[in-house]
């Protein structure tokens, strides 16, 4: 396990626009956003029947929120391909599902502003419940189209092994 030491250096956190995802052991290009990791465990109220002022509280079932990707559309194909192992129309009958493999673990990856990885999460047996090929058309706007993929998962931790970075420092007049 990493040893976590403390930067006394770094006073601020980090930024939220330096971020790479990888799958299959690749970074995807372009992808321009990602939705926050997020989970919620029930609460089970509960009661003794000694006491029928209060109620206690225990935790149940967790749930893990999907994680939306998005980026500009190009002719990259990994977001398609992926979106097609759970759902490709016209294969045929009983073809239209790829079992062996529409799930993926991916590693979402933070960086700091001197573009060294400071944060790392993995996300396991994800699988794309929605994807948008293209967006919403219009002649009038000045944007950039972009493409969505949703993922289902079941679950994320922290990658311990990534350990905080030693930050550089400029040498230089002062």
């Amino acid at each position: 396990m990493a040893q976590f030491t403390t930067n006394a250096q770094r006073f601020d956190p980090y930024k939220n626009f330096k971020f790479r995802v990888k799958w299959d052991g690749k970074y995807v290009l372009g992808i321009s956003k990602v939705s926050a990791l997020k989970r919620t465990t029930e609460v089970v109220k509960h009661r003794e029947g000694g006491d029928p002022s209060s109620t206690r509280k225990s935790p149940g079932r967790t749930e893990y929120e999907a994680i939306t990707l998005e980026r500009g559309v190009t002719h990259d194909l990994e977001f398609e391909k992926w979106a097609n192992k759970v759902w490709n129309y016209g294969t045929g009958l009983g073809s239209e599902v790829s079992l062996k493999d529409f799930r993926k673990d991916l590693i979402i990856e933070l960086y700091n502003e001197a573009g060294q990885l400071a944060i790392a999460y993995k996300v396991y047996r994800c699988w794309v419940s929605e994807y948008q090929a293209m967006p919403d058309f219009d002649a009038n706007a000045n944007a950039v189209a972009i493409q969505h993929l949703k993922l289902e998962n079941e679950g994320w931790e922290r990658d311990t092994s990534v350990a905080e970075p030693t930050e550089p420092t400029l040498n230089g007049p002062a």
